[in-house]
């Protein structure tokens, strides 16, 4: 019978490129010396390892709870994805370029000149088949990310017997890199891609760098043949012209280019692909770990990659250090370990050179208590230099925001601590202050000076969930933080923004917070007044199709993207002024529209 290797990508984007540097000897992680000495290498680790045994988890378990990030924008008058660094852009679904958006929806790229006296659609661009397409955007060149369809890419059966018990009769997932031109909206074009085995992480842009971060960890090795072969730990990717033909298919890395940990931590493959957008497809570098990739974080200077590793204490997490500093270029630098698990890429942040995470340490019993950790790269290391623990024991980390040397950390059970700690002496940090309300913030957002902004839900006395709710904090006197303003939806509300933050925009100018809601009878975006005296509905917008996903300010208009199309509405009071629909989307049949339900 014919053999079949099944991999399970937690998290993967995998490049074609030239190798990065092995780096220097001081560094933690080492490369290997050959193809031979890898596959040994793996063999020996995997072999270990009962084929019934789960790899290492590939996301911590996380509450309800959402990331939280700032703003950016290039023009006075048009926003940005709203990212967690100013700098350092995130990939999204919509991206604004002065006049124009560009949007994706079922898997097309649609380009509207958003500034013309009717806005209107300008292009559309069928994109690779697959789910998740998002976009990053520098000049006239866009590279869209994909997750791809699960197919085998010329691997060999699985042989029988109970190793197979774990695998499944489907091939790895891939992903796809489209390299689009976008510099004449009216007729955007493919130039090239790249098809890989693995799932994306994450990715950021910083000028014309594009650096995205890949781990491909197979689930079991059933094939004996494959196994002992190169290619059976690292991925293939292959470079394709516009028209689909394949140019080149090559080993993702070199083996010599693969470094591991001094412990074993998995025999995933961690890859950060640097593209330069200026040049396009394929990559100008790639470096590799042997290990797992959950979670990234990227500063203007560096890049952070996270991965949580099960032991004896229940969990904790190893952190890599790469160099993105210089344009083009990404470079392993250090690696180290802090307690417990992350929530999400908010729990990470650099400033002045030192390293903050804001982890939860599962007891048993219930008995957690969440630390957070400052570290400094000495010696190819990520050196621990000081930690405050003791917050919300007993509970689990729901929010993180790093603002300079202030952190806020958000924990829940019954009602929302909000911590504010001094780290502004990274090795003695300090908790400074509490205050403890009902329900929890989910997402901490600053909208001035001393002032922070959290969405997340109210809760009863007993800790039952209820809608989402708008908090307002004065946190001027971190000792002594306080709310100002709470505002509350319906009970069956939720929003987007609890759980990804590309989803919230604030708009200084107006004091406009504007995020997509769900209600029993409204599915449409909000927009809130915030300002100290209190929180005041705006408007709604509620699109023709679909449920909104994105609002995006150009001018005087508020944009409301939905995968039927954009509503268009006032910036000053959200009143309706078009509807532009993507083609190809049915429209919806005559008749009324749900009336939107009060907020109480």
């Amino acid at each position: 019978m014919g053999r079949r290797v099944v991999f399970s990508a937690c998290c993967a984007v995998l490049a074609l490129g030239a190798a990065a540097p092995a780096g220097s000897a001081k560094q933690r992680l080492r490369a290997f010396d050959s193809c031979a000495s890898l596959v040994r290498y793996a063999q020996q680790h995997t072999a270990a390892r009962s084929p019934l045994a789960p790899l290492a988890t590939t996301e911590a378990p996380a509450p309800a709870a959402a990331p939280d990030g700032r703003p950016g924008a290039e023009a006075d008058d048009v926003s940005t994805t709203n990212v967690q660094e100013a700098g350092v852009d995130e990939p999204d679904v919509v991206k604004a370029t002065g006049s124009h958006l560009l949007a994706i929806a079922g898997g097309v790229l649609h380009a509207v000149d958003a500034r013309a006296a009717t806005p209107a659609l300008v292009g559309s661009l069928e994109l690779p088949a697959g789910h998740g397409h998002e976009l990053l955007v520098s000049g006239g060149r866009a590279l869209v990310i994909q997750s791809g369809d699960q197919a085998a890419i010329g691997l060999p059966q699985p042989r029988t017997g109970v190793a197979a018990i774990d695998l499944m009769p489907v091939g790895p997932p891939t992903t796809v890199l489209t390299e689009v031109d976008v510099s004449d909206p009216s007729a955007m074009r493919v130039v090239r891609s790249l098809t890989f085995q693995g799932s994306p992480v994450g990715a950021r842009l910083t000028g014309h760098t594009a650096r995205i971060v890949a781990s491909s960890s197979p689930y079991a090795y059933a094939g004996v043949g494959v196994r002992r072969r190169a290619r059976g730990w690292i991925p293939t990717a292959k470079l394709a012209g516009p028209a689909g033909r394949v140019r080149e298919s090559k080993r993702l890395v070199p083996c010599r280019s693969v470094r591991r940990t001094a412990a074993y931590s998995g025999s995933g493959l961690l890859s950060v692909l640097t593209v330069d957008l200026a040049k396009g497809l394929p990559a100008a570098a790639v470096d590799a770990l042997m290990t797992d990739a959950h979670t990234v974080y990227a500063s203007p200077r560096s890049l952070y990659v996270a991965t949580q590793r099960r032991n004896a204490a229940g969990a904790d997490t190893a952190i890599h250090r790469f160099d993105a500093s210089e344009p083009g270029a990404t470079a392993y630098r250090a690696s180290g370990t802090v307690p417990g698990h992350l929530l999400n890429q908010f729990s990470l942040s650099e400033h002045d050179g030192v390293l903050r995470a804001a982890t939860t340490q599962d007891g048993r019993g219930g008995a957690s208590e969440s630390f957070v950790t400052t570290l400094r790269p000495e010696g190819g290391r990520l050196v621990e230099i000081g930690r405050v623990g003791g917050l919300g024991v007993g509970e689990r980390i729901y929010a993180v925001r790093f603002i300079g040397a202030t952190g806020y950390v958000v924990t829940f059970r019954q009602t929302d601590p909000l911590y504010t700690l001094d780290l502004s002496d990274p090795a003695s940090p300090r908790l400074v202050g509490e205050l403890k309300i009902l329900g929890y913030s989910a997402y901490l957002h600053p909208v001035g000076e001393g002032l922070l902004l959290g969405v997340g839900r109210d809760a009863t006395e007993e800790g039952r969930v209820k809608g989402v709710q708008l908090s307002l904090f004065d946190v001027s006197d971190p000792a002594l933080p306080t709310r100002l303003a709470q505002h509350t939806l319906a009970s069956s509300s939720s929003a987007e923004a609890e759980w990804d933050h590309r989803a919230f925009l604030w708009w200084p100018a107006a004091r406009l917070a504007v995020l997509p809601v769900s209600e029993q009878a409204f599915d449409g975006a909000i927009g809130l007044r915030v300002e100290r005296g209190g929180i005041g509905e705006v408007g709604r917008v509620a699109p023709r199709q679909g449920q909104v996903r994105r609002t995006t300010v150009v001018g005087d208009r508020l944009f409301a993207l939905s995968d039927a199309g954009l509503a268009v509405s006032a910036l000053g009071d959200l009143a309706p002024q078009a509807w532009i629909p993507f083609p190809g989307v049915p429209e919806p049949p005559p008749g009324p529209k749900p009336l939107p339900v009060e907020a109480g």
